[in-house]
């Protein structure tokens, strides 16, 4: 007898398998596959896995920039048609005519078409003891199906990141105070297991205290950069690490930390140009205050609440400013804010030569900026969680199955595809 479970799975199979060969049918004739990416997309994020294993496949994909919200093009081929079906992806078999059409009206408006011609090698600085849930980040390349490695401090310093070329910062705290968690869980267990292996690492690796250890890993990381790496960072990772360049030279860590005061003139000893994006910021050492600078705006975003907490990308010439661009890639323009540890940017701190992306209108808040440095790139995407308002520590994770359209985490995915267009962008 066959149980009603096998049935179901076999009747499953039938209708994928029927499904397959319709498309397959559809792709044989076709010149082209259209990924389109506008409000008809039945799931973005897997569009982004999508476009990233074709490169691993070696097939080069076209990035047509501000069409159909950011779609994407492929030579037809049977092999991307059933994976595309497989993923769940909606995608358009079309005539060279067709695509000859597209180009036509990508040359007549603001769009632009930038060839993807490799996958990147995708890091992520995550500490071993972190779950995945613990980062937007990693919860999307997961349900994207894109594959990163693990790296963490001792890789980073042995010179680890030269065989990648996108890294992303978990939401760490670069400048050695736990995450500045003493005021409410400092008597937790999972506090005190932190502060130990935070502090048996650094005495690993030859550091007196974790701050000098970040610090370390922080420079590290800039030479990276410089050398034309690409970075990207959310949440606490973004000013937490701009202090720890700041503050290289001087202790602005309080006794509960790391055993001694900070240095009473830590103010005026900040050393804004070796920072990347940010300037003029004031640190707060008091380990009971639940900020690292005066950078994060959560408090002007806490007052607006979650009904009115909106940002707005900005739009960008596609033709001139290609890399805005594809970093702004989405289906919709007005996103719902989230909070993290660093909500928002205040404006006012920002250095003048990076690039605003989205900012919430009629307040001084920004919610994600760009900037180069050397031969390299940044790009800083403040709050934890896209789809999770306000998350908390022990929260569950998020089910990015129930939000397969979601434009926050689509910003997050057009960076894991912008270091496959550098090497065209330097042609140009």
């Amino acid at each position: 007898m066959i149980s009603s479970g096998h049935v179901n799975q076999a009747v499953l199979r039938t209708i994928l398998t029927g499904l397959i060969a319709l498309v397959l049918v559809g792709a044989a004739s076709a010149d082209r596959i259209l990924i389109y990416m506008d409000l008809n997309q039945t799931d973005h994020l897997k569009a982004y896995g999508l476009a990233y294993w074709c490169l691993e496949q070696g097939f080069n994909v076209e990035w047509l920039l501000n069409y159909r919200g950011g779609s994407f093009m492929v030579e037809a081929r049977d092999l991307v048609a059933r994976k595309a079906t497989i993923m769940g992806v909606s995608f358009s078999a079309i005539s060279e005519g067709e695509a000859a059409k597209i180009y036509r009206a990508i040359e007549d408006e603001n769009m632009e078409v930038v060839l993807l011609e490799k996958a990147p090698a995708i890091a992520v600085y995550v500490p071993p003891d972190r779950e995945p849930w613990d980062d937007a980040v990693r919860l999307a390349l997961d349900y994207a199906e894109v594959p990163y490695d693990v790296v963490y401090d001792e890789e980073v310093l042995a010179g680890k990141l030269d065989e990648y070329d996108w890294l992303h910062l978990h939401h760490e705290d670069f400048t050695g105070q736990y995450g500045k968690f003493y005021a409410s869980y400092h008597n937790a267990d999972w506090y005190k297991q932190r502060v130990a292996t935070s502090e048996t690492l650094a005495h690993k690796l030859g550091f007196a205290k974790v701050s000098e250890l970040k610090k370390a890993v922080a420079r590290k990381i800039k030479d990276y950069v410089a050398r034309g790496g690409f970075l990207f960072a959310m949440c606490s990772a973004t000013d937490s690490y701009d202090i720890a360049l700041a503050a290289e030279d001087v202790d602005i860590v309080d006794t509960v930390f790391d055993g001694d005061p900070p240095d009473p003139d830590y103010q005026a000893k900040l050393d804004y140009s070796k920072t990347l994006c940010f300037t003029g910021f004031k640190v707060i050492p008091n380990p009971l205050v639940y900020e690292y600078s005066d950078i994060d705006t959560s408090p002007r975003a806490a007052r607006r609440g979650r009904t009115n907490d909106y940002f707005t990308l900005f739009e960008f010439s596609a033709k001139h400013d290609p890399i805005p661009t594809m970093l702004t890639q989405n289906h919709v323009s007005v996103i719902q804010g989230f909070m993290g540890q660093t909500t928002g940017f205040e404006k006012r701190l920002i250095k003048k030569t990076v690039t605003i992306l989205a900012e919430t209108e009629g307040e001084d808040d920004v919610k994600y900026v760009h900037g180069a440095y050397g031969r390299g790139t940044f790009t800083f995407y403040a709050g934890h969680d896209p789809e999770d308002y306000q998350h908390m520590v022990g929260d569950p994770p998020t089910d990015v199955a129930l939000h397969k359209n979601s434009p926050g985490y689509r910003l997050i995915l057009n960076n894991i595809l912008f270091p496959a267009a550098r090497k065209k962008e330097q042609k140009t």
